[in-house]
């Protein structure tokens, strides 16, 4: 186991509909920003990988890659390119944006991809993925089309995650796209009960403080807005279980 140590905001739902601000939050449920295990550093190598495996397993059943999948898929719609490049910050085993490249790869867009991650011990081997600071990204500004996140907003608090807004939208030439989690009650109680689904007892546990984590739509914007002010338009829409997606455009956006 481990040792623990604006511009224009648009809110749409799973269906394009508006999203009514109630559903988005539960006065009861207030984040908490509960660390992580896997975080942590200390974990055993075996326990990060079975960890890993199951952050795998719910991104492909409940709506990791999905999300992301569709998120690209609107940008080819808005800009009508079907070629991107594409760096995925906090990657880990790089599996959702290697199953979204061959799902889309299907329908004529295709996906040049970049892994990073913090630590060499959550990326794939012999894939030429970086180990780096998402706050700090290694690379000139505008270097890839697209900036891409999944299940990591929520790891930082807001000040972090503004910074890291600020430094994804550099890098990206089109869009920064942010998947993650939304917080509600509900979500807590699937969490519980998908327990027997997971490998590992970390998993369990940070799937819970993930949760406790996580922002809802609106307090999402808000970050996005007061770290890139100079965007033209953030587009939020939710998604299958619990699953919300931002797309922070960088340039000028026709509306849709």
């Amino acid at each position: 186991m481990c040792r623990m140590k604006m511009q224009r905001l648009r809110t749409r739902s799973r269906d394009d509909e508006p999203v009514a601000s109630g559903p988005d939050f539960h006065p009861t449920m207030k984040r908490v920003d509960i660390p992580e295990l896997l975080d942590s550093g200390s974990c055993a190598p075996g326990d990060v990988q079975a960890s890993l495996q199951d952050i795998a397993l719910v991104n492909r059943w409940f709506g990791g890659v999905a999300t992301t999948q569709k998120l690209i898929v609107q940008v080819a719609q808005v800009t009508g390119l079907r070629h991107f490049s594409l760096l995925e910050v906090a990657a880990g085993t790089g599996e959702v944006s290697r199953l979204v490249r061959a799902n889309l790869s299907r329908r004529g867009i295709t996906v040049e991809i970049t892994l990073l991650d913090r630590a060499w011990s959550h990326l794939p081997k012999r894939s030429g993925a970086i180990v780096a600071d998402a706050l700090a990204l290694p690379f000139l500004d505008s270097a890839f089309d697209l900036v891409s996140c999944n299940l990591f907003a929520h790891h930082l608090a807001p000040d972090a995650l503004s910074r890291f807004v600020h430094e994804a939208i550099r890098v990206s030439r089109r869009a920064l796209l942010i998947n993650d989690l939304v917080r509600h009650p509900l979500h807590l109680a699937l969490v519980y009960a998908g327990f027997p689904l997971m490998r590992s007892a970390i998993s369990r546990a940070d799937g819970v403080a993930s949760v406790h984590r996580a922002y809802v739509p609106k307090e999402l914007g808000q970050i996005i807005s007061s770290a890139a002010d100079f965007v033209p338009r953030v587009d939020i829409s939710r998604h299958f279980l619990f699953r919300m997606g931002a797309i922070v455009w960088k340039g000028p956006v026709a509306d849709g």
